[in-house]
């Protein structure tokens, strides 16, 4: 299965920047509890991105890590390096495919990470058992996903201003059923816990912004909805109107973050 899909900077960010202003949970901090890190261990993130989880294990271990993040997008790749850069380059950036064998040897890391990326992998088997290879016997493969209850209400206010049905998204449809799994059949214990965190936007600005950051960044996977830049404002535009009534009609728009973390063993 091939996805047609690139993230962009900007609209990633975008969507980061409204989680923290209008939800009331800290994911990062939900993933770090779930892991319990120690200091001296050997960590890959797969599909790094920008490398915000990167960070977040630097700062957590307070530098005491080897720490490595790959991803194949070069835009993203440089933000990461930008990052790494800041913090005084403690961790490695690579190119890096999963879609490919990893350059890594077996039995090399304690924590392989991938996190709101796995589900745009092309053999979900092979991307899994290669990250389990890499791991040494006991070590924790990491990752996250949206769940099929994920952003219910996003969805429906898309479909009514549009009458046009949802595409399916590669996260909520693959995480939980075809990643899960997949998992399930390749390491020896799996657990699979849940965060959810509800936005609350009492305007329709800040839920329209997120809309667009979000169409625009997945915009190979909304291609049902709309071709050109003309037809994406008048589906922002028609989503602006949807929303600007259900403030008015409710007072208020709450879109729900559901994600799913699975934790397993080697």
């Amino acid at each position: 299965m091939t996805i047609d899909y690139q993230e962009t900077t900007k609209d990633l960010q975008t969507r980061i920047d409204i989680h923290q202003r209008y939800g009331s949970r800290d994911i990062d901090q939900w993933m770090l509890d779930l892991l319990k890190l120690e200091r001296g261990m050997q960590i890959l993130d797969v599909g790094c991105g920008s490398g915000k989880q990167l960070l977040a294990f630097h700062e957590y271990l307070q530098g005491e890590a080897q720490i490595t993040g790959g991803d194949v997008n070069q835009e993203l790749l440089d933000q990461a390096r930008e990052r790494n850069a800041a913090a005084g380059n403690p961790w490695e950036i690579e190119e890096l495919d999963f879609n490919s064998r990893l350059p890594y040897d077996d039995n090399t890391y304690d924590l392989a990470s991938c996190c709101f990326a796995i589900y745009y992998a092309d053999d979900i088997p092979f991307t899994v058992g290669e990250m389990l290879r890499v791991l040494r016997p006991g070590g924790t493969l990491f990752t996250t996903g949206p769940m099929l209850q994920n952003k219910r209400t996003f969805y429906e206010l898309i479909g009514e201003a549009t009458g046009k049905p949802i595409p399916p998204m590669p996260g909520s449809s693959r995480y939980d059923s075809e990643i899960l799994g997949t998992i399930r059949e390749q390491f020896s214990e799996v657990d699979l816990h849940i965060f959810e965190n509800p936005l609350d936007f009492e305007e329709a600005e800040p839920f329209v912004d997120y809309t667009r950051a979000s169409l625009s960044e997945d915009r190979k996977l909304w291609n049902s909805l709309f071709e050109t830049s003309e037809d994406f404002e008048k589906v922002i535009s028609q989503i602006d109107q949807v929303a600007q009534a259900r403030i008015e009609r409710e007072g208020h728009i709450v879109m729900t973050k559901v994600v799913g973390g699975i934790v397993a063993t080697k």
